[in-house]
């Protein structure tokens, strides 16, 4: 259910975006390089019928001058600490691409602490258990140039306008770095059921990188694809919304 309690609400840093609705606290992780802006469409689609609070993380925006966790799990936790999450009962969790690590690793500690996650979706990301042994992102300065303009999803002007990207580079080489570090093991299981979700023309992450997010939950587990790419989620926004929303 939604927060009541405002109290509880004013503990809440000012980088973490809430969008108040009626249903569930569904909480939002995005993609490396991402932004809670990247996130406002989705965000207020969700609050129609969920509570919905967008994460900011370092070295970007708001948070631009906080240094960026050096490994994902330690960016997840970071995250956990930052609110009191168990004045809101059981969560929901979606998360993008890295996001979808961020939200996983977020989701091991809040039951290790016996906060309930109802359920995680887990959009266009490698299962964890598989990150380790695929190839390291790029992350000098001309290689991360050449993959964000591969890899879509963010705006041609930016790319094209040098101290935007100049800008731009900085959040997304903190985030591959923590990327090319992570560590999980094959058999780290969740007990929220896990949504998977991807674009049928990702060729990035597959279905086969997919379907082993099953390796990582003791509860369900399905699998939902949608057309266009890794970002397929911009194109699907309202679909996405309403599909979080109906997932109990």
């Amino acid at each position: 259910m939604a927060v009541d309690d405002t109290s509880a609400v004013a503990q809440f840093p000012p980088w973490i975006g809430r969008f108040p609705g009626p249903g569930a606290p569904t909480l939002v992780f995005p993609h490396a390089g991402g932004t809670a802006v990247n996130y406002r469409p989705l965000a207020l689609a969700l609050a129609t019928g969920a509570d919905t609070y967008v994460m900011q993380y370092p070295q970007r925006a708001d948070r631009f001058r906080e240094p960026a966790a050096e490994t994902l799990p330690e960016l997840a936790r970071s995250l956990f600490d930052a609110a009191p999450w168990h004045q809101l009962g059981p969560l929901r969790l979606f998360g993008h691409s890295m996001g979808s690590l961020v939200a996983f690793e977020f989701a091991r500690i809040a039951e290790e602490r016996g906060i309930e996650i109802q359920r995680l979706w887990a959009s266009a990301a490698p299962a964890p258990g598989l990150v380790a042994g695929l190839r390291k992102v790029p992350t000098g300065d001309a290689d991360l140039r050449a993959e964000l303009a591969q890899l879509g999803g963010t705006d041609p002007r930016i790319l094209a306008d040098e101290e935007f990207l100049t800008l731009l580079l900085t959040p997304v080489r903190a985030d591959y770095l923590a990327f090319n570090r992570y560590q999980c093991a094959p058999d780290a299981t969740i007990r929220a059921d896990i949504s998977v979700l991807g674009g049928r023309s990702d060729d990035r992450v597959g279905a086969d990188l997919l379907e082993r997010w099953a390796d990582h939950t003791t509860g369900d587990w399905s699998m939902s694809l949608y057309d266009g790419g890794h970002f397929y989620h911009y194109e699907h926004i309202e679909t996405l919304a309403k599909r979080i929303i109906a997932d109990e």
